[in-house]
């Protein structure tokens, strides 16, 4: 299913639409976001971006795409969010530079994302060791002691898993750049 027609169940009442919304944009939502907010701001701004999807999906109107609409939610919910705290101008403007998402080639997309479930295929089942590392490290951007904390292992160990982790998709993504992020 297309993000037109999971904004139109949405519209229509949809809640499990919503959450499809969600898992579908949030990681790079997310990544574009941290160009301008602090880490720690990053997870407030997506939750009232996909607060103000859920309340304007009966306005959307598929003339674009599903992601650059939702892009521009996140960007008015990070500049709303900013001028709150007093820290609008500068990073405001850093959201403006980070324009919407590149979906020139709508094949270039697909494969896109094709290679990058293969890639997390690749780190094992759900709830794999090596699989929750990445999504704690490097989808939910969360530091290493934290990750430590909620894995129930010592940092040490999730370094060790966060370098495996950037071994396996190096691997499963050849040519590809792969972060080394994760702060300690």
């Amino acid at each position: 299913m297309d993000d037109d027609e999971l904004i139109a169940r949405l519209a229509g009442g949809d809640d499990t639409a919503l959450r499809e919304l969600y898992f579908r944009h949030a990681p790079w939502l997310a990544a574009r976001l941290r160009v301008a907010l602090p880490a720690a701001d990053v997870e407030d701004v997506l939750q009232e971006t996909f607060l103000a999807v859920w309340r304007g999906a009966a306005g959307y109107r598929p003339e674009g795409s599903g992601g650059g609409w939702l892009w521009g939610i996140a960007r008015r919910q990070a500049a709303a969010w900013l001028r709150r705290r007093g820290r609008g101008d500068d990073l405001v403007a850093a959201l403006a530079r980070a324009g919407p998402p590149s979906l020139a080639d709508p094949v270039e997309a697909v494969l896109s994302r094709s290679e990058l479930d293969d890639a997390v295929a690749a780190l094992g089942p759900a709830g794999g060791p090596e699989r929750e590392v990445w999504r704690l490290l490097y989808v939910e951007d969360r530091p290493v002691a934290e990750v430590a904390e909620l894995t129930g292992v010592p940092a040490g160990t999730v370094k060790s898993r966060a370098y495996r982790v950037r071994r396996l998709l190096r691997k499963a993504l050849p040519g590809r750049s792969v972060a080394q992020g994760g702060s300690s």
